[in-house]
């Protein structure tokens, strides 16, 4: 009952809620990118695939700029993520306009995450279960390694998260989110800016 039915009432108020309390500082952390990535577009939207594999577009705070090359190609990641765009990463902030993805409900607060759509044809059929949740701000891959784990693992505790989704669990994800947060455990990838591409599991 709770998977099917309460968990989006109980998302829809939670998303609510934290819009009306935090609207401040997503307001600050809007002009303090702008600043620093010396543009007026602070919000990021990407194609993402949602549940049953439902494209939508997913929001986030822009963290990068748009430098490119002598031939108008961006270039890479690390050199286009500023030190604010880096810091506000590492805090998840970059994260908060997904609370209105939730009041739409493309989203959920816990759950698999959304991840690129060229993935889909990539993924085994029991990966590909992951899509029978709606994706989430955090999930349990989220807060057992996050970018530091590999594919296979994360795609594994997200099905694990799909069989055994419960409030219970979905509060021992928030609190553990909040720890992660709080020391910044990984973030990244050794190596990586943000983190490396799913090239399939050959």
């Amino acid at each position: 009952m709770y998977k099917n039915y309460l968990k989006r009432a109980i998302d829809f108020c939670l998303a609510l809620l934290a819009v009306m309390l935090i609207w401040p500082v997503m307001l600050v952390v809007a002009v303090v990118l702008a600043l620093s990535n010396k543009t007026f577009r602070v919000i990021f939207t990407q194609l993402r695939p949602g549940k049953n594999g439902k494209l939508f577009k997913i929001m986030k705070f822009k963290t990068m700029t748009d430098a490119r090359d002598e031939n108008g190609h961006l270039l890479p990641d690390a050199q286009r993520l500023t030190k604010m765009g880096r810091l506000v990463r590492s805090t998840s902030l970059d994260e908060l306009p997904q609370l209105l993805n939730v009041l739409k409900g493309d989203m959920a607060l816990i759950g698999p995450r959304p991840l690129l759509p060229q993935y889909l044809p990539l993924y085994s059929p029991e990966q590909a279960r992951r899509h029978e949740v709606r994706p989430g701000i955090t999930g349990w891959a989220q807060v057992n390694g996050r970018n530091d784990i590999s594919w296979k693992r994360k795609f594994e505790l997200d099905v694990w998260y799909v069989d055994h989704c419960s409030f219970r669990l979905d509060l021992q994800i928030v609190l553990l989110t909040v720890k992660k947060v709080m020391v910044r455990e990984g973030v990244t990838k050794e190596g990586q800016a943000t983190t490396e591409y799913f090239n399939g599991n050959n």
